[in-house]
């Protein structure tokens, strides 16, 4: 299923967001799901007053508590831990 078709703008998701200044930094950010304003019929994340493409490039979950889950898998609770 593509992407696009999991999500409605209004909605509200969670993505993990890395600081582009400092690549070993990234946290969990909320971010919502708008039309897109320079592409009609796209849709895209707003966060940090950005648009970004709503693509499979940027990992995206329905809640919180998932994003978290994935954080820790990747970057580990404590920090210690980081794949990528």
């Amino acid at each position: 299923m593509e992407i696009q078709n999991e999500y409605r703008p209004g909605d509200i998701v969670y993505v993990m967001y890395r600081n582009p200044h400092t690549q070993n930094v990234a946290q969990v950010q909320e971010a919502a799901v708008v039309e897109h304003p320079d592409e009609p019929g796209e849709l895209a994340l707003f966060l940090y007053e950005t648009y970004y493409p709503l693509d499979d490039q940027i990992a995206v979950f329905k809640t919180e508590e998932e994003a978290n889950e994935a954080y820790d898998f990747y970057f580990g609770q404590d920090g210690e831990t980081f794949y990528g």
